[in-house]
Formats: C-alpha cells, structure tokens, sequence
C-alpha cells in the first residue's frame, strides 16, 4: 500500500459527506462566527468502558456544542507501522453530527507510537524528571525535562529527524485526507501546545550551522558581533564552531534559541500546509498555546500560519479566582493576529499533573469563567475536558464529569451556561476591542537577559506581569505589541518592559512615537544591548537618549529596598526601590524621585518631554503600588483615565462592540463578598437578566457574579 493509500470510505462516512455541501462557508470563519462555541475536549478512546452513546447523549442534554478530538492519539489511528484504523474516530464523529456537535479534529504528532520508538530510539530527546516541591499551594508544578531521551514523556521527539517526519507526514496526511468531507469537521488543530527541546541533537546542529552561513556569510561576522576574540575563541572556519552545550557566549545564545524558535513556527508551517491540502473552505487550522506571553516560542510567526490562534488558560479557583490569568492570555490570545481566538483548554474542576492542588471551582465560578473569557475577546470555550481519567499522568486533571462519570454539580452549572449562550451567544460573538494601550514584548530581551540576571526573583517577564497587573488593577485593557512591530501608532500608551536587547531601528521607532505624541512608560536597562546582546559602545541608554532625556554611566544592584524621595504618585510606605538602580544624570528629563540613601541620591524615576509625548523611565525594580500609581498617571496623561477607575476593587469590567456594532460591557465581582456600584454609561440592558440599566442607578452584583450591559 502507498504510504499515503488510506481504506476506502465506509458507507455511513460517505452518507454523513453528502451533507458537507450544506455547511455556510462563513460559519465557522474565526471573526465571523454565527454565535459562541462551548464545548469540551472528549477521548472515547480513553474510557475503560464503552461510553459514546451516553457520552453524546449526557453532551447534548447538556447543551454542548463543539468538541475537540484526536490529538495525543497516534497509536490509536496507527497502532502499527502503515496500518490505519478510522473506524473508532469514524463511529464518533458520526455520533456526534447526528447530535448536532461541531468537531475540532487534532494532527495527533504530540506522542509518537511506541513501534516507531522502537524503530528509531533517536528521535527522543528527553526524559521526564521529579516534580518540584509546590512554592504555592494552589499553583501546580511539573517535572522538568532533560536530555538523553527515553520514551513515557510527550513530545519528546526532536523535529527535524527525518524518520518522524515521514512518519508524521504520512498519519496526517491519512487523517486529514479521510475525514476531510465529514460535516461534523468545522478545524484542524495541529500539534498542541508545541514548544522547542532545546536539545542540540546531530540535525539540529548541521541546521544551525546552514543557518549562520546563510545569515551571516562568513565566520568573521559572527567573530565580531558576539565578540569571540574573548577567552580566545574565535573562529576560522565554519568547521570550527563548536557546539551549543557549554557555551556561555550571549550572543550566540541567544541566536540558537531564535534557532529554536523557528525550529517550531517551520515545524508548524509544515503541518498548516499539509492540513491546507485538504481542507474545505468553511474549516479552520488553529494551534492551542499554553497560557501566557511565552520566550521560548515566536508566537506571533506561528499565528501567520494558522487561521485563528488558541489559548489553552489555566487559572487559580476558590478565593483566588480572578481576571488576571484569564485575560493575560486572552490578551495575548488576541493580539497574535488581532482578531477573535479560541479557548481549547481551560479549568473544569481541579488541574495538576499529581493530587497536590486539587480546587474545584465554588458555585458560580465556572459561569463567571466563560464570559471572562468571551470579554477578552474568545468565541469558542472547551474545557480540558470531558471526564475525568482513571489512569495516566493526569488522572487528577479532573474534567467535567468526574470519576464516577455521572452528571454532577459542574454539569449542571454547564448545562444552565450552555442555555444562556444558546439565547446570547449571537450577541455575544465577535467582541471587537478598540484598545488604546500596547505592552511591547521582546522575547531577545526576556532570553538575554535570562543569560545575564540581575536577580534571582526578578526577571523580564515579572516586570511584564507587573505593568500588566497595573492595569488589571485600573481596568484598563492592554493588546501585546512585539519589538519592531511598525505599527504602534494606534496606541495611546506603550507599556515596555526591560527592553534589553534590540535594534538601534526598534529604539528609533519608540523615539519617533513618543515625538509624535505617544506615551511611554519604559522599565529599566532598555537600549543597554543590541539585537546581539552585546552592549552598545555609547553612552546608555544609546539611540533612546534624546527621547528618555537622561544618560548614564553607572548602576548598582541594591541589597536591600532604598526610600525615594519625593513621594509624587502618593505611594507612601511604598515608595521604594529595590533590586537594580541605573544612576541617572538628566539632560532634558523632569525627576520625579530619587534614591533616599545617605551615599547614592540619584534620580531613578524621570519623565521626559519629547516632541508632544513623554517617557517615563523606571530606572530601578519599583513596588507593585508604586507601579499601578506610576500607570495612573500615565493613562490620564493619555487621555485614557474615566469612569471604569473608579470602581471598586473587587468589580472588573471589559467591553468591546459585538457584531451588530453595540456596545458590550461585562461587569464581574470577582469575591467572595456582594459588590455594587453606580453605573456611569448611556442606558442599556443587562443581556444576562434582560432588566434595563439606566445611567446612575446602582448595579449589584452577588458573588463570582458578572452582568453583561449592552446599550441600547
């Protein structure tokens, strides 16, 4: 049989493909959705009994209206070597079409099968290590990974070996190609949660070495730009490079893991083309990324590639449910191709990979959930996942249903948020944002300066939280902008954190937006390296000078937290600086606070005027109270500051336009306690309850409680 050869359509496939020409080409378009997804991800294959048809039947009393499949099961479409079984997946889908559920179907190379293991032991790269000891009790932790390889941990296999390749070309080619006209099929998702090893392994290298010769043509240039006249190591010949283990060079550090990066987006690009082959024009490829803003991955060059991009959040339930989990990602979610995203993954009961931090949601909270999600911009919500596992890793990852399979407490609280998006969710679906502040991320910053630390709690991506959760804190919404990306011009106000390694153009572009009016609140070391992480051979902060309107030539780590002084953002016992400072020497720059200490009094906190904008500099790790003061001032100067800053604490609002061009404005009460406030806008109507809210009158919201306001 041909490689590509797969068995003959049954006859019960070819009656449900008949169907697939009645599909709306526009439905399932990732910002023209006909109305909100709600589902979870389901594994028949994995019941220790046969569960389908009351699966399906539990699905669709409940409500549920998409699943997500067949991803994780390589073994299970191709138990041995050539040998495809559909009939499993087939019956399933069937199943599910008849039950009016829309199909996610998974590329399933996330775990290869244990035959081509054993046909080629090489592709694996890592094995798994012990868990770490909890450093929060409601947080889970994970073993970590480390070379050699062994078989048992997922995706462990390097990406450029040529037999998994193959292997993989040809497992979803079959698929893809088999089940491409069922009607139930609305997506592809290819891979899953897919990240880099990191492992320099033979393909690897001889592909790094391709690279360097093509990017920089001769040894030379590379002996310049990572300066490896240091400790002697220069190179002569391409044949002299040594390789990555052991090497302490910045510079090239930081090359091998933008390697690495592209090692993923090609990997992914490679498996988007395939499923492109196939696919109708009303289905989707979409790729799921765990949580967050992420330094080992380009995120935003694997967007290109996909049609919608996924978000897999996983957040702290109980008295520590918030907004912030949910909607850092939602916001990054979002910005990768600045349109509407997918949730793939997200808390249905208790989460971790060990029983450890097991806390199940209160009453309430699986509701309020959702339209968090759908107020950060989501179409589609599917919870990991169906039932809960009697065996695996996982087994305390719990889902909807638990153990005992049976209906329960979450079911129910499903089943009631299903109804409510079933009469909502076409006003509810394709939420477009008009945000006017940007938090600039630069993965070679976060990576080099990881290579360089200035502290053992505080890094890159704690400052990025911290801005982050300035904002959180003023209810005002943010969109993740990358370094370089030429236009900012739509944003008010930048956010940047330390921007350690970039360009001499990206530091021009912040410059020149500030000149024409933008805003930017700027943390320290920025501008202190090149994109090659090597310092710069003028005066800090380099090209940002004119614009920052400071210099300096000295910085100190500081042991323990100095006092500022003045106090202009009212921080009070918070006005300090810890950590790092940059002494700063103005030329143009107003100082707002210096350090408080009996030797060091130099400004760390200026602002500077520049054309028609300002930029003000951080120039030490600043408390998280004196960061949100420090935003404050910031988004009134922007012209951002109103009515959303003054609500109480515990009460969060997002808001967005729908697709019929009205305004959409969700409130949460994210506590334990009733909270209340006086609503400031044009008349509405909470879509939630369908009572009319009038400008000034008070709204209550309970506990875990949200109200959804469109104006009329």
């Amino acid at each position: 049989m041909n490689v590509f050869q797969v068995v003959i359509v049954s006859s019960a496939l070819a009656a449900a493909a008949a169907h697939a020409a009645d599909v709306k080409s526009a439905a399932f378009a990732p910002d023209k959705m006909e109305t909100i997804l709600y589902g979870v991800a389901y594994y028949p294959e994995y019941m220790p009994e046969e569960r389908l048809e009351k699966d399906v039947a539990l699905m669709q009393k409940a409500g549920i209206s998409v699943v997500r499949m067949g991803e994780s099961t390589w073994s299970s479409w191709e138990p041995r070597d050539g040998e495809f079984q559909f009939a499993w997946m087939e019956r399933a889908l069937n199943r599910l079409h008849q039950a009016g559920i829309h199909v996610i179907l998974g590329t399933p190379t996330y775990s290869i099968p244990t035959w081509l293991y054993k046909e080629h032991p090489e592709i694996l790269v890592t094995h798994a290590g012990t868990a770490p000891t909890l450093s929060d009790p409601y947080y889970p932790s994970y073993p970590p990974s480390s070379a050699p390889g062994a078989y048992g941990p997922r995706q462990n296999y390097d990406f450029l070996n040529p037999y998994f390749l193959e292997k993989a070309e040809r497992v979803i080619r079959a698929i893809v190609g088999h089940f491409k006209d069922h009607p139930a099929v609305i997506g592809y998702q290819i891979d899953n949660e897919t990240a880099p090893t990191g492992v320099a392994t033979p393909y690897a290298t001889a592909k790094f070495l391709a690279r360097l010769q093509r990017k920089y043509h001769s040894p030379a240039t590379i002996n310049r730009i990572w300066g490896l006249s240091y400790w002697g190591q220069l190179v002569d010949t391409w044949q002299d490079l040594p390789p990555r283990d052991g090497i302490l060079n910045p510079g090239y550090k930081l090359e091998w893991e933008n390697f690495q990066h592209d090692i993923v987006t090609d990997y992914l690009a490679w498996q988007a083309r395939i499923v492109n082959e196939y696919k109708r024009p009303d289905q989707f490829i979409t790729q799921d990324f765990s949580g967050g803003a992420h330094t080992n991955l380009d995120q935003w060059a694997i967007a290109k590639h996909l049609d919608v991009a996924a978000e897999n959040p996983y957040f702290s339930t109980q008295k520590r449910l918030e907004g912030r989990g949910i909607w850092f990602s939602g916001d990054v979610g979002r910005s990768l191709k600045h349109t509407n995203y997918l949730v793939t993954e997200t808390n249905a009961q208790s989460i971790g990979w060990d029983s450890r931090s097991q806390y199940p949601p209160y009453p309430g909270q699986l509701r309020q959930v959702v339209y968090a999600h759908l107020a950060a911009g989501a179409n589609m919500v599917e919870y990991w996942h169906w039932s809960s596992l009697h065996y695996g890793q996982e087994t305390y990852w719990k889902g909807i249903l638990s153990h005992d399979l049976e209906p329960n407490r979450l079911y129910e609280e499903m089943t009631g948020v299903a109804a409510e998006l079933k009469r909502l969710g076409p006003q509810l679906v394709n939420l477009k944002k008009d945000i006017k502040v940007a938090i600039l991320f630069s993965t070679d910053s976060a990576n080099a300066i990881a290579y360089m630390p200035f502290s053992d709690r505080v890094n890159y991506q704690t400052v990025l939280s911290q801005m982050w959760n300035a904002l959180y804190d003023l209810n005002v919404e943010a969109d993740f902008v990358q370094a370089g990306d030429g236009d900012v011009s739509r944003y008010k106000l930048l956010m940047v954190p330390p921007l350690y390694s970039v360009s001499d153009a990206v530091l021009r572009q912040i410059a020149e937006y500030v000149k024409a009016g933008g805003h930017v609140v700027m943390a320290f070391k920025s501008g202190f390296t090149d994109e090659y992480s090597t310092v710069r051979h003028v005066m800090a902060p380099g090209p940002l000078r004119e614009a920052a309107g400071f210099h300096y030539q000295e910085f100190s780590s500081l042991a323990e937290p100095v006092p500022l002084t003045p106090d202009p953002f009212h921080a009070a016992g918070e006005n300090k600086a810890s950590v790092w400072a940059e002494f700063l020497l103005p030329d143009t720059a107003e100082v707002l606070a210096s350090l408080d200490d009996t030797t060091w009094r130099f400004p760390v906190i200026t602002r500077n005027r520049y054309g028609d904008g300002t930029l003000t500099y951080e120039a030490t790790v600043v408390t998280d109270a004196l960061q949100r003061e420090i935003v404050r001032d910031a988004i009134s100067r922007a012209g951002l500051a109103g009515e959303d800053q003054k609500l109480p604490p515990q009460v969060k609002i997002r808001q967005g336009r729908n697709g019929q061009g009205r305004l959409l404005r969700y409130y949460f009460n994210f506590s334990e306690q009733d909270a209340c406030f006086t609503y400031p806008y044009a008349t509405g109507v909470d879509l939630l309850t369908g009572y009319p809210v009038e400008k000034g009158v008070r709204v209550d919201l309970r506990p875990w409680g949200v109200a959804v306001i469109a104006e009329r």
